[in-house]
């Protein structure tokens, strides 16, 4: 250990504590149990239950203090179970048990008892443990156990009598309860940087409740689980799977986007998967979730899940064998050139279904047609590869934690990879800057130190703008160009061209505005930038990603902790996907398709020949679908909703021939001719590769029940059935073997080594710890290049149809603003608020409305998006001609989710693309609530 180590004593034993820990963190990591309540992993001490007390002596002074706040001192002597300790946590537990029911508590037949029992102390069927949802889970009964209490506390419990809230979505609140530990309120506010909880007084009384109003959806609750996992009893609870009991706990990983956070999955005795809780151990998510992960979890239990193979026969699918399905998908695969056929992969597969898809892509069907189903900005992550040389993040998640500036572009971090969001939020609480770049209004913009709303489309000459402002004023990383950078004299070059005043001209962003954000990342390292592409055009990708680059590596915020490059991607394993060559540019470990030597060494370690054709990406296959030029397709379906990637509307166009694995019958699945059974998370074994390149282990919970397969297996049957050779494989770690031999930054790996912690690649070698942070040193004498940027004019859309571009934000509240609840059929809570839409006053002039009018908002198609509202009232503050801005707020998707039919429900959720829209000037409501201010 470090030489600052402190070491002291607990009931007789040395142990050794970091500085700064507290006395019951350093006993915990030495295995001492100290009982607590209202102390939890990775908050604040808070000191308010007292259940923690030790006895001390340090520097000849002796005293009776709260372990989770006091800081362990050298030599300090601690007993946590003397007599004198003992009755004083006595003393304390019996405050506690008057405020929750407690007649079970006490009881000697705590153990023995059932729900349906008579209780022979009359204790009322309300407050007795058996029906209680947390029973065997509950913290507080087991300190209460630990204190071996008398059958008979001298304190009166008297029930609070307060509603039980079931009326918001996703979890129950049942303050009669509650022991005010205020372990909720705390993750809220500390942890996830919200404040939809709080403490409360009610006669006097302290209580937790809702920050804003009686309700989650008013009071800006993300639904991340968070005060769930944290609460010691039954006050907070899962609605779904409410008193089911684990009989195993599994350690798993999250498949709905691509942050990968680390959860313990919890499965009944009648293999269903009941629950799921963050683990606190996770390097990823470090015990966090959202409201996908937490609540979105239960598809694998359905009825209705696919079952067996099936086979189109007189236009109905019919259940057939594996043998009969697979060579019917043969036989039909067979029939067409290798450029009219393609594999489209989950975007939830493992690494091992992946490169099992890529292979039988190539070898077998011959085409380079492959891709996974979410890699819709395939140049993000490609040209990450080709530029600095590494295609994910280059630091780990949590490192931004220690930013002092956060730069996001075009990207939503808080909805579509939640938790990332967390340690930026962090990070601007402890005092760092946070730019955003978006015309749309999110909920980072909440906490923006400088908000940049540019024309859409102009991002990339914003970000000129700003590394220009770095070079003029001297704020580069003087060492750090010198030393490590090449093409710099022309990057400065090319940078001369973006003259602050017409780059303000063209993003409608002022030259003041551009200078504070470039002087706030070029002065606040480390600096971390978040960028994604959303409201970007398709072929601007890769040079919005080249810009960031730019700005990183000009100020030397590569290779530094706590700076550092994020790309903001869908897909929960698209990383993975990228490394195992599950692109169609791509070979396994970045090999270029078009390289004649990649593809003989490939074929050399494979025993497979790989095609030299240009390959099509996702989008591209989905719209040859559509065109006749794809006519054979494999879909690997699970979690794959193409409508909501804003790739078709209405579902794939059916080619001729269609083979789909699928967990259920999906809308791709019901237009197949060969339909496979898939196996969810819950059921397979492989590993997975997030962001910041964590390879990690999804284990398996569940049995499969029927004759479902994992996609590596079911992609190398249909490969051996059609005569591919080496694909014999008998377990995803074989298949992983493989990958190890031909991606040489898995080298290092197995399943094995990630079975409990993810390990961060490159992991080149045996053993080795991986790489946590890239470009960190420049030992293997790599340099780094600056691309030369060009100033460039927003591209003009001008439909008289649809004039606007509306730009669709989304927050979780709008305290300014009023938000009703009301009640629906099912006696659920709903938000109702007036809508306001953001117009420049000269547009607004010119199509006759003024402020407080109502318009009606008529929309071009788009399934990708979330629902709009028909009405709004005009606001006149749109910065930009042509440009109009609606915020909503996230309970309308809660909601929304909570009523959906659909089984699996987190692909469906919509994002917030640009669109285009008319505006036209509507009768003005005159019913209260309506009218504008």
């Amino acid at each position: 250990m470090a030489d600052d180590t402190i070491k002291f004593t607990v009931d007789g034993q040395e142990i050794e504590a970091n500085p700064g820990q507290t006395i019951i963190q350093a006993a915990q990591d030495a295995g001492i149990y100290i009982p607590y309540l209202c102390y939890y992993p990775g908050m604040k001490p808070y000191g308010a239950c007292r259940m923690c007390v030790v006895s001390t002596e340090s520097g000849g002074r002796k005293g009776v203090q709260a372990s989770c706040t006091t800081p362990c001192a050298p030599d300090m002597v601690v007993e946590t179970n003397n007599e004198e300790i003992v009755e004083l946590r006595r003393g304390i537990t019996d405050l506690l048990m008057s405020e929750h029911p407690h007649g079970c508590l006490t009881c000697h037949r705590i153990e023995l008892c059932g729900p349906q029992d008579i209780c022979q102390r009359h204790v009322g069927v309300t407050d007795r443990c058996t029906i209680c949802p947390k029973n065997e889970r509950c913290e507080l009964k087991d300190t209460v156990r630990f204190m071996k209490l008398d059958m008979t506390t001298p304190l009166q419990y008297h029930r609070r009598n307060l509603p039980i809230h079931t009326d918001d979505p996703f979890y129950d609140r049942d303050y009669n309860l509650c022991i005010v530990c205020a372990r909720c309120v705390r993750a809220c506010d500390e942890v996830r940087g919200d404040t939809a909880l709080s403490l409360v007084s009610r006669s006097g009384v302290a209580l937790v409740g809702t920050s804003h109003g009686t309700s989650l959806l008013e009071s800006g609750c993300e639904f991340c689980g968070a005060c769930i996992d944290a609460c010691p009893t039954g006050a907070l609870v899962e609605r779904d799977y409410k008193w089911e009991k684990a009989s195993a706990k599994v350690s798993t990983i999250c498949t709905n986007c691509p942050v990968g956070c680390e959860f313990v999955m919890d499965v009944n005795d009648r293999n269903k998967v009941v629950r799921m809780t963050g683990d606190l151990s996770g390097e990823a998510g470090h015990g966090q979730a959202c409201f996908k992960g937490k609540f979105g979890y239960d598809y694998p239990n359905h009825v209705r899940r696919l079952k067996y193979p099936m086979v189109r026969i007189d236009g109905e699918l019919q259940r057939t064998t594996w043998e009969v399905a697979l060579g019917a998908a043969s036989e039909g695969l067979s029939k067409y050139l290798p450029e009219e056929r393609g594999v489209i992969l989950s975007p939830r597969g493992m690494n091992e279904d992946h490169y099992v898809g890529q292979k039988f892509a190539r070898t077998v069907l011959a085409t380079n047609n492959v891709d996974t189903g979410l890699n819709r900005s395939a140049e993000l992550l490609a040209t990450l590869h080709s530029q600095p040389g590494y295609g994910a993040a280059t630091n780990p998640i949590w490192g931004i934690e220690k930013s002092k500036c956060v730069v996001v572009v075009a990207g939503n971090p808080t909805e579509e990879q939640n938790v990332l969001a967390v340690p930026v939020k962090k990070a601007v609480r402890a005092g760092a800057r946070l730019i955003v770049i978006d015309s749309r209004e999110t909920e980072l913009t909440r906490y923006a130190t400088t908000w940049l709303r540019p024309r859409p489309g102009t991002e990339i000459t914003l970000l000129g703008g700003m590394a220009r402002v770095i070079v003029d004023e001297a704020m580069e990383d003087k060492d750090f160009v010198r030393d490590r950078l090449d093409g710099v004299d022309d990057f400065k070059r090319s940078i001369w061209s973006f003259d602050l005043m017409r780059v303000s001209q063209i993003t409608g962003v002022s030259e003041d505005d551009i200078r504070t954000a470039g002087r706030a990342y070029g002065t606040s390292n480390p600096s971390s930038i978040l960028h994604g592409s959303d409201g970007v055009d398709a072929d601007d990708h890769a040079d919005l990603l080249a810009a960031v680059m730019n700005l990183a590596l000009v100020t030397g915020n590569i290779g530094r902790e706590g700076g550092g490059v994020y790309p903001l991607f869908s897909g929960a394993n698209t990383q993975g996907g990228n490394d195992v060559g599950a692109a169609p540019s791509l070979l396994p470990g970045y090999r270029r398709a078009s390289s004649e030597a990649d593809r003989d060494a490939l074929s050399e370690a494979t025993g497979g020949a790989y095609p030299q054709m240009r390959g099509k990406a996702v989008r591209e296959m989905v719209g040859g679908a559509a065109a006749g030029t794809i006519k054979a397709l494999v879909v690997m379906a699970d979690g794959w909703n193409p409508d909501a990637a804003g790739m078709t509307t209405g579902g794939i166009a059916k080619p001729e021939f269609l083979v789909v694995s699928d967990a259920f019958m999906s809308e791709t699945a019901s237009r197949a001719d060969v339909v496979f059974p898939a196996a969810t998370y819950a059921e397979v074994s492989g590993t997975i590769t997030n962001l910041e390149r964590r390879v990690q282990k999804v284990n398996p919970g569940l049995e499969l029940r029927h004759e479902e397969r994992e996609g590596w297996r079911t992609l190398a049957g249909l490969a051996i059935t059609m005569g591919g050779i080496g694909f014999e494989y008998g377990s995803s770690s074989e298949v992983f073997d493989e990958i190890r031999k031909v991606v040489p930054d898995y080298a290092g790996l197995s399943h094995d080594r990630v079975e409990r912690r993810g390990i961060q690649t490159p992991a080149r070698e045996e053993g080795s710890r991986g790489t946590e942070i890239l470009f960190s040193s420049a030992e293997d004498g790599k340099r780094l290049s600056l691309v030369q940027m060009a100033i460039r004019e927003p591209i003009s859309r001008r439909d008289d149809e649809f004039p606007f571009t509306l730009a669709h934000g989304r927050v979780l509240l709008r305290p300014e603003e009023d938000v009703r609840i009301v009640r629906d059929d099912r006696d659920m809570n709903r938000v109702e608020r007036d809508t306001w839409i953001e117009v420049h006053p000269e547009d607004a002039s010119e199509i006759g409305v003024e402020y407080g009018d109502r318009v009606a908002i008529k929309v071009e198609t788009d399934a990708s998006a979330a629902p709009l509202p028909e009405f709004a009232l005009v606001r006149l503050s749109s910065p930009h001609r042509g440009f109009v801005a609606v915020t909503t707020l996230f309970a309308e998707v809660a909601t929304g989710i909570q009523d959906s039919d659909e089984i699996d429900g987190s692909p469906s959720v919509r994002g917030l693309p640009l669109r285009h829209v008319s505006l036209a000037k509507a009768p003005a409501l005159r019913e209260a609530g309506m009218a504008a201010d």
